[in-house]
């Protein structure tokens, strides 16, 4: 009798941990804090908390749209490369005189244009995300370094650095118009997914897409603004990046991609599609900075840091894929 109850436990637990997925992402962040504030003197302070939180925004963007794309099992590993060469057709167009929306426009509508050309390879030819993005990567990066002519392009129009400007709470916290738009965009996606009929649409793409095709869903189209959607916030990560550093680089953020996706696992949502959250998302880019600020204030190579992202990743990956058993049993 009580080891009925203890296993009836056990798995109500573990339904709980499926149902919200951001819990697990949110206690590693919660144990990361507490572990590197007392590892280090400077972790806790409010400036500091305040830069870690700025370190993850263009990432935390990124990831935004990662999760929209794996949420319907697919996956865009050129989505810092798109972001890059807006930044550097933002900062070019500023600097050759163009108005500062203007170029900023520019930049955004470029990587829009990447998602629909992704999105319609993707529905129309039935090519594999990894194998279209894969491809689209190299020729973005390709692309930047050619714009660039091997040399970073500084930005110094006020509205495409705007979101880096620092204001203070309460007379001592330090915030940026750039977390403001960052969490009014999460709240936007939040709303979209579970409150609008779309983002049921795209939950059942991602579990079954055959079943919601069947269903009347139009597939190709909800994969199509999925894509367009990403690359939308792909757009505002250039100008967060713009926001955080002034200074447009071809060689920024080559990992951006791979820490969008740990940020999208570690943050709960399934790489196999149809399960997740943004809120976990978030939970996830802000465990990942953490990870990255604390393993460098305790003065730890930036190679063991890739090593420590790379195991979180794979954990998480374990994770989901235990789950999604347990799921399916």
């Amino acid at each position: 009798m009580t080891t009925a109850v203890a296993t009836k436990d056990r798995e109500s637990l573990g339904d709980f941990l499926l149902r919200a997925p951001a819990v697990g992402p949110a206690l590693a962040l919660v144990v990361a804090i507490v572990v590197f504030s007392l590892a280090t003197d400077t972790f806790f302070d409010l400036d500091n908390l305040s830069t870690v939180v700025q370190q993850s925004l263009v990432v935390g963007t990124l990831a935004l749209g990662q999760t929209l794309v794996i949420l319907i099992a697919g996956i865009d590993l050129s989505n810092a490369a798109s972001m890059v060469v807006a930044t550097l057709i933002m900062a070019k167009l500023a600097a050759a005189g163009t108005n500062g929306f203007v170029a900023l426009l520019a930049g955004v509508v470029l990587t829009i244009i990447v998602g629909i050309f992704i999105g319609g390879l993707a529905t129309r030819i039935k090519l594999p995300a990894f194998i279209i993005t894969l491809g689209t990567f190299t020729m973005l990066t390709a692309v930047s370094k050619l714009i660039a002519g091997g040399q970073a392009v500084p930005v110094t129009d006020g509205l495409l650095q705007w979101l880096g400007t620092k204001r203070y709470l309460l007379g001592g916290i330090p915030i940026t118009y750039g977390m403001t738009l960052a969490l009014l965009m999460y709240l936007g996606i939040w709303y979209a997914l579970t409150k609008t009929a779309w983002g049921k649409h795209v939950y059942a793409v991602g579990n079954a897409p055959e079943s919601a095709r069947l269903s009347g869903i139009k597939v190709n189209r909800t994969v199509l603004s999925v894509y367009i959607v990403a690359g939308l916030t792909f757009g505002i990560a250039a100008w967060q990046a713009l926001g955080r550093t002034p200074n447009a680089d071809p060689n920024q953020f080559q990992l951006g991609n791979l820490d969008s996706i740990t940020a999208v696992v570690l943050g709960g949502t399934s790489l196999f599609g149809g399960r997740g959250s943004v809120l976990g998302t978030l939970m996830g880019a802000l465990v990942v900075a953490v990870l990255r600020s604390g393993l460098t204030q305790m003065n730890v190579d930036g190679n063991y840091q890739d090593l420590a992202t790379g195991a979180l990743l794979i954990a998480a990956v374990v994770v989901d894929r235990i789950a999604r058993r347990q799921q399916q049993s």
